[in-house]
């Protein structure tokens, strides 16, 4: 089972996301926990591949990034609309 932690801009930004796509978030989270890979969250590694960072689908407007910090444990750093991605430092934090 995975661990998450979350950093300060994540816990903002989520509570900034609309109501219907919070718990839409949880959901995804629950089935990233079991299983990262879930074909159902379509994970990818983002650009600049060097950095190794990775997000995930909670639906089809909206996306969690990610870190792995560990074999079992990922830092989420970024949540929101997939064309906000690269406007956040996602890369440093």
């Amino acid at each position: 089972m995975m661990e998450i932690c979350t950093t300060a801009t994540f816990d903002e930004l989520f509570l900034k996301l609309p109501k219907k796509i919070q718990p839409k978030a949880e959901e995804k989270t629950k089935l990233f926990r079991e299983n990262p890979f879930n074909p159902i969250l379509r994970t990818e590694k983002l650009h600049p591949r060097g950095h190794e960072v990775w997000s995930f689908r909670v639906d089809i407007h909206y996306r969690i990034v990610f870190k792995f910090t560990g074999k079992d444990t990922v830092e989420f750093r970024f949540i929101g609309h997939h064309n906000q991605i690269y406007d956040y430092n996602i890369f440093r934090e």
